[in-house]
């Protein structure tokens, strides 16, 4: 898998579109079949005229079905493969140019960079039908109101900064809020217009991985003069101190061999798992851009991509007025369902109890339907944040909602022109 993400990022990177590469498109609507109906995918090289002869392309088909296929193609002619699923769910198709030796064939773009050349996607049958393999818990409800309660309890302790602004017409700061839990602290950068008046607040959330990179905790590059925006950190930790410092602390927030999030023990129960902590930092950040003056009192707009996404939908469910949550690639939807053998990529904490507590297949139960849920973009090839498990988070809104499928995108690719589907 770390190859594979390897790959994902080193092709994302590529800007010039003559490179070839692989679109696959189903014989219809990939997310429109039946259970037991035939599901045609087809599989060519784009630019091809830059693939030398003898290439081939290695496949793989997996599914929620738990069923594995393999096969070997000439890569000059168009690759098809017919499946099915027999319950339903969602099925991945994998391929990859490979030389005679069964190697990976690479490109490399302008900078010398080598990547692999694959088609990472999918299809469904009868995704409206799917459901979570893991029971709401009981105590759902009453575990979330005790920690918004804990959050709201505390008076608000605010220390701002002013710092350089990137943009003229706006102001920034570096700001650290007093809040339960965890660290203690929620921070980040805010930005307000310089021009007197009202505005829309906006909170943004950070991925995973780029939570801890330099963005995750140095000024952002340029702000908005139209709206409020405070760019939160997703640990708390302080602002203006040394690469070594957030090295430091990434490697604090890990446990027992685990990345943050990731360890069993600590996620064996919802009040020691390291999102409760992250959870009411999120929180606490968007309760104070309710408070700000600037505030219009009717715009309260929250957004993240990936992890981000999870931190961005709590929020929704969890602070009264927000009306928006635009959101992409959510992760850490339905992670019980490794338990019923659906298909979730390799990089996702094992499922234990506490984290149903977290988990966006419930927390989507709870966004009111004054709030709007807008899904930019779901992977049919994404098994960081898998269809499956975003399938089933989206049918569980009741709220006004939106999400744009797009075949052949995993977590951080979208080939060019690819296939896509509305809901």
């Amino acid at each position: 898998m770390k190859q594979l993400v390897v790959a994902i990022a080193l092709i994302a990177a590529l800007t010039v579109h003559s490179a070839p590469y692989l679109k696959g498109e189903t014989d219809k609507d990939p997310l429109s079949y039946s259970v037991g109906e035939e599901i045609v995918f087809t599989v060519t090289a784009q630019e091809a005229e830059a693939l030398p002869s003898g290439l081939k392309l290695h496949w793989k088909r997996t599914g929620d079905d738990g069923r594995v296929e393999m096969g070997v193609a000439d890569a000059s002619s168009p690759l098809v493969v017919k499946t099915s699923l027999n319950r339903p769910g969602f099925v991945r198709l994998y391929a990859e140019v490979c030389g005679e030796d069964g190697k990976p064939w690479q490109i490399a773009d302008a900078n010398g960079r080598k990547s692999n050349v694959f088609f990472d996607g999918g299809a469904a049958a009868e995704p409206r039908k799917l459901r979570q393999t893991k029971a709401t818990p009981k105590d759902f409800e009453a575990f979330w109101k005790s920690r918004v309660a804990e959050v709201s309890a505390m008076p608000y302790e605010a220390k701002l900064k002013e710092i350089d602004s990137p943009t003229k017409g706006a102001k920034l700061y570096s700001v650290a809020l007093n809040c339960p839990g965890g660290t203690g602290f929620t921070t980040g950068y805010l930005s307000v217009p310089e021009k007197p008046g009202k505005y829309m607040c906006l909170a943004s959330f950070m991925g995973y991985g780029a939570s801890w990179g330099k963005g995750g905790y140095r000024p952002p590059h340029s702000v908005p003069t139209t709206a409020v925006r405070f760019f939160v950190t997703a640990h708390g930790f302080e602002l203006g101190k040394d690469d070594a410092y957030y090295a430091a602390a990434r490697k604090a927030a890990g446990s027992n061999g685990y990345g943050h999030g990731f360890d069993p023990v600590q996620n064996a129960r919802p009040e020691t798992s390291y999102f409760c902590g992250m959870a009411m930092r999120v929180i606490r950040a968007v309760e104070y851009l309710k408070t700000r003056p600037e505030w219009d009192g009717k715009h309260l707009v929250v957004v993240g991509g990936s992890q981000g996404s999870l931190q961005a939908m709590w929020c929704a469910a969890f602070v009264p007025g927000v009306t928006e949550a635009k959101i992409s690639i959510p992760w850490l939807c339905d992670v019980g369902g490794t338990e019923d053998g659906r298909n979730h990529g390799d990089w996702y904490p094992k499922w234990a109890p506490g984290l149903d507590y977290y988990d966006q297949v419930n927390i989507a139960r709870l966004i009111p339907k004054t709030c709007r849920v807008e899904i930019s973009r779901a992977g049919l090839g994404d098994y960081i944040a898998p269809p499956c498990g975003v399938a089933i988070m989206f049918n569980n809104l009741s709220c006004p909602k939106r999400i744009v499928w797009v075949q052949g995108s995993t977590h951080g690719y979208v080939p060019p022109k690819p296939q896509k589907v509305t809901w």
